[in-house]
């Protein structure tokens, strides 16, 4: 789950060095534009990560026909996920006309989004295959899966960013070009993979109320992440965006260099999420703590270790990513004040993944759905917007409303774990094979 992860973090951070040299307003469109994408993609991911709660709660009780028909469902999800993609596109551009970017940023940005939106249906489907799987215990298939989309995604974007070997240089829209045709070409691979194993199985019996109630719990995790992403877009477009190019770029690129910290650590989450529901499947929930503890005890460290180097070396992280042209100087000013500013929320980030995972792993689904609503568009969103764009507040200003949304979510997720309610929760509802 970790390198699988990592890989994300690896294509977010190639098409952010590859793409560099063309300029800040080039920088911005892709980071920002690969930001507005996931964000696009976060609810139907969301929706199907609850299928590793099923998958892994069914495979403690060794029930694994029932198991794969949650797979079905996860691809049903990713189905719908691509439709919705293609039905919005009509309205990329005037979404980002209307948020006032410089003309130049919204042409660049509008080129990346119309191409990296098709991949929506394919990352969806990847993500559900990969829960499902997950939750049997078998995570190296989608770590296989991801790192195809990696070394696929880096060799497209040398490619095609630029124009070697006789390709056209497609520029931004080499970059979203590349993402498309490495999510495609690795989720074709996942499907076969799925397909072929199924020959073990007898044929599935896909039950619509089984379906239902996947959505019931599922629903209330995509939104969950929803709140977040949705949130965190805002405030780049509304917060960071409205204080110029330069500080979109260099928050942007702080981003990127802390997906090094994040998704490992959301990958450590998700690996003890499938232990917390292969325990409660298997009857025994009292060993859940234990796992949840140990999982906040490694990812705090991991994410700890990371934040000492933001904190004390932010110029040397960031040298790879210095844009080309005259800006190249104030943004190597800003961005590593940013970049050691990061280090402080990095605890707060580690103990909110474990805690959230853990508690969609049991099907307690709802509660961090509203804790994230209200933190953040009801505190962090409000707070950062009146204090930067009416009080005057600069980029450091935002920084620090992260950390007060980072902390009060980690805050509010373990006193939830902590209160036991995720123990009257029956997620998986019909009695073991």
């Amino acid at each position: 789950m970790i390198v699988s992860r990592s890989t994300q973090s690896i294509i977010g951070l190639s098409d952010a060095l590859l793409i560099a040299h063309l300029g800040q307003t080039q920088l911005a469109a892709v980071t920002a534009g690969a930001l507005n994408a996931f964000a696009a993609m976060i609810f139907p991911m969301g929706v199907v990560f609850i299928v590793s709660s099923f998958s892994s709660q069914l495979a403690g009780r060794r029930d694994f026909v029932a198991a794969r028909r949650y797979g079905w469902y996860g691809l049903g999800v990713a189905l719908a996920a691509e439709g919705l993609a293609l039905a919005v596109l009509p309205g990329v551009r005037p979404a980002l006309q209307a948020l006032g970017y410089d003309p130049a940023v919204t042409e660049a940005f509008h080129a990346y989004l119309v191409i990296r939106l098709l991949s929506t249906g394919p990352a969806v489907g990847i993500e559900a295959l990969g829960n499902y799987y997950g939750g049997l215990g078998n995570t190296s298939i989608l770590m296989r899966a991801n790192v195809t989309a990696m070394v696929l995604n880096v060799g497209l974007n040398w490619l095609l960013i630029d124009g070697h070997l006789g390709l056209p240089a497609l520029g931004v829209r080499g970059s979203a070009l590349a993402s498309l045709l490495a999510t495609l070409t690795a989720f074709l691979g996942f499907l076969v993979a799925f397909l072929r194993n199924g020959r073990r199985f007898p044929a599935p019996k896909l039950h619509w109320p089984e379906f239902g109630r996947m959505l019931k719990f599922g629903l209330p995790s995509g939104l969950n992440w929803s709140f977040e992403f949705f949130a965190f877009v805002v405030f780049i477009n509304v917060v960071v965006g409205g204080l110029g190019t330069l500080s979109l770029a260099a928050m942007m690129t702080v981003f990127q260099v802390n997906s090094i910290s994040f998704l490992p650590a959301f990958g450590l989450s998700s690996a003890g999420a499938i232990l917390v529901g292969q325990a409660i499947g298997a009857g025994r929930p009292n060993r859940v703590p234990a796992i949840a503890w140990l999982t906040v005890r490694t990812a705090a460290i991991w994410m700890g270790a990371i934040g000492l180097l933001y904190w004390f070396v932010p110029r040397w992280l960031l040298i790879p990513f210095t844009p080309g042209g005259d800006a190249a100087g104030a943004f190597m000013t800003l961005a590593p004040q940013l970049l050691a500013l990061s280090a402080l929320w990095q605890i707060f980030d580690g103990i909110g993944l474990t805690y959230s995972e853990a508690l969609r792993a049991a099907g307690d689904t709802s509660f961090p759905m509203w804790a994230r609503g209200f933190i953040a568009w009801g505190i962090f969103l409000p707070g950062s917007w009146i204090s930067v764009r009416r009080l005057g507040g600069g980029e450091q200003t935002a920084v620090a409303w992260l950390l007060v949304y980072l902390g009060l979510l980690a805050l509010a997720l373990v006193l939830r774990f902590r209160h036991g309610a995720w123990r009257r929760i029956r997620l998986v509802d019909h009695p073991p094979a």
